[in-house]
Order: structure tokens, then C-alpha cells, then sequence
């Protein structure tokens, strides 16, 4: 095990998450709550390459150093005091035969899962939902996604290949991963989906939020619907893909799209899905730091993290309190 010194500012010394101990040994994590693991493949994109460099650029936008701390001011709880959290590096790649690294990842989350910790996946492209979702869901089959995302990626394929960062919704309920009923996707707007994926997803029994309703409605209205659209499922997997943000927010992204949230109305929605449901499972993708500005879009996603790592903390605090 490798503990960063805590006397490192953030900038200097070693990038593991917000310097919480770097721990790679899979028989050493049975202590932890959450291990952070990166996921740095993007040969599955359509458009605008660079989400390999994403997990990096997310791991250092904070501004912070020394030990570990993030005093949440509105929940009034530092997830780094209430939850042991380390850094599991990141999961093998194959330059070049993204189906490889997709395996690798898998492999990578099922003994993480398996070990103990719940993970938090840093993308990298939105193809790594297929093998993440699908390791999580072995491993809790009782669990509903929430997905924040401009595009819904239910292709069957794009430019003929099947697994791309457009399609892996597609083929986690087709293949029976998920039931479709158990997919909510929320801020979904621009000029795909065509109609038939939408009449394939309203057949599977998928639900989703378009940004419009979002705008007409407000993000609190829209989270108590998609709250109730999964009250069913036992543990809630968040896919957050960072191009749900307006690209002022989130310019740093492979395939960005005007018209969508701020970056406060996502961090609320995050906190307040992860404050009401366990959390088995997280992923943060489509960072792409050669397209971002000032490293804004890095912060957004670390700060994504750090709202449902804060959610968690308070939940589990609660539930530790005597009745």
C-alpha cells in the first residue's frame, strides 16, 4: 500500500483522488467503503477523441493537499471522516482493441465489488457503462440506474460498430442486464435520439426526462419522478455523463450540445438521488481535457463525485445513529 505524505499540496506529489491512499493489492481494499478506479479508454467515440486523459484531469481538479477532507457546507459532513475512501488506480487498457480494455474494466469493478468497496468509475468514454453497469448488477442484481446524459446511446450501433459510446444502453437491457423499467435517463435533449430508438426505449419500458421538461418543471420536480420511477429497486447506479451540462459548463467533451443544465442543478440532482437510495455503483465519463478550458470541466466531474461521496457519507451516518 502506498499512502501519499499528507503534507503534499495538491499539485504536487501523488495523483490519486482528492490524495487519499493509493491501493492496488485487491486483497487490501476489504477495509474500504469506496475505491476510486479510472477507467482511460476512449476508442469507442464517434467524434472528438481524449476521454482517455479524462481520469487523470479528474483525480487533480482539486485545489486542496494535505490528508484527505471535504467539509460538505450544506450537508454538513465530510465523506473523507465518515467513509474510508482510497484510490485503485486505474483499470488496464489495450490501445488500440477497446473491447480488451471493456473486458479489463469489468474484470477490474467485479473484484473490487467482490472485495468489498462500492466504486466510483472516472471515464473515459461512455462505452465503459456496458462492462461497469454490468459487473455492478452481477454483483446486485436489485438495482436501478440513473443516468444524466444529453444523449441516450440505445443505438444498436454507430458507424457499424456495435460497441460504441453511443450504444451501451442499448445492449444492457436487450441482453438482459437491466430490465428496461429499471433505466432512467434525465436531461436528454439536441438532435438524437431518432424516433426509433425512442419507440424502442418506450417498448422496453425505459423512462426519461428530456432537458425541456427540466426547463419547464425545474431539476427538484423532475428528481422526485425519477425518485419514484425507481422506488422499487433496492440500490441506485449513477452513470453521469458530463456532456448532460451545457457546454459553458462542460466545454471539455467529445460531443457537446447547447441547452442543457448548470453545473448546480446537476450537483443538487446527484446529492439528492444518492442521499435516498444506497449506492452501488457510480461512473463519471466523457471528460476530455484537449477540448476543456481552465480545467472546468475536470472540477465539474470532481465535484459530481464528491456530491454523491457526500450523499453517501450523511446517508450512512443517519443510519448509524441510534433510533
Amino acid at each position: 500500500m502506498l499512502v501519499n505524505r499528507p503534507s503534499e499540496p495538491a499539485y504536487s506529489g501523488g495523483p490519486t483522488f482528492q490524495k487519499v491512499p493509493l491501493v492496488l493489492d485487491v486483497a487490501e481494499l476489504g477495509t474500504a467503503d469506496i475505491a476510486i478506479v479510472g477507467a482511460p479508454i476512449d476508442d469507442m467515440v464517434s467524434h472528438r477523441p481524449g476521454t482517455r486523459f479524462g481520469p487523470r484531469e479528474i483525480r487533480l481538479a482539486v485545489d486542496g493537499g494535505g490528508e484527505p477532507a471535504a467539509w460538505h457546507m450544506d450537508l454538513s459532513v465530510d465523506p473523507f471522516s465518515e467513509l474510508v475512501i482510497v484510490d485503485h488506480g486505474d483499470s488496464a487498457v489495450f490501445p488500440g482493441n477497446g473491447v480488451a480494455s471493456l473486458e479489463a474494466l469489468r474484470a477490474t469493478v467485479s473484484a473490487v465489488l467482490g472485495a468489498g468497496p462500492t466504486t466510483v468509475v472516472l471515464g473515459g468514454d461512455h462505452s465503459i457503462a456496458y462492462p461497469d453497469i454490468a459487473a455492478v448488477a452481477a454483483h446486485n442484481p436489485d438495482v436501478a440506474v440513473v443516468q444524466f446524459d444529453t444523449h441516450a446511446d440505445t443505438a444498436t450501433e454507430i458507424w457499424d460498430v456495435k460497441w460504441s459510446h453511443g450504444t451501451p444502453f442499448r445492449h444492457l437491457v436487450d441482453d438482459g442486464v437491466i430490465p428496461g423499467e429499471r433505466l432512467v435517463q434525465v436531461g436528454l435533449r439536441g438532435y438524437w435520439p431518432f424516433p426509433e430508438e425512442f419507440e424502442w426505449a418506450h417498448s422496453a419500458g425505459v423512462r426519461w426526462h428530456r432537458m425541456e421538461e427540466v426547463i419547464e418543471r425545474g431539476i427538484e420536480n423532475v428528481m422526485d419522478d425519477v425518485l419514484e420511477e425507481i422506488s422499487d429497486a433496492s440500490a441506485l447506479f449513477l452513470s453521469v455523463d458530463i456532456d448532460v451540462l451545457d457546454p459553458a459548463f462542460a466545454p471539455g467533451t467529445g460531443t457537446p450540445e447547447p441547452g442543457g443544465m448548470a453545473t448546480r442543478e446537476l450537483l443538487r440532482a446527484v446529492r439528492r438521488v444518492a442521499l435516498e437510495k444506497d449506492l452501488a455503483g457510480m461512473e463519471v465519463v466523457e471528460v476530455s481535457p484537449p477540448y476543456d478550458h481552465a480545467g472546468i470541466t475536470a472540477m465539474a466531474a470532481h465535484r459530481v463525485v464528491l456530491e454523491a461521496l457526500s450523499a453517501v457519507a450523511l446517508r450512512r451516518k443517519r443510519n448509524r445513529a441510534p433510533r
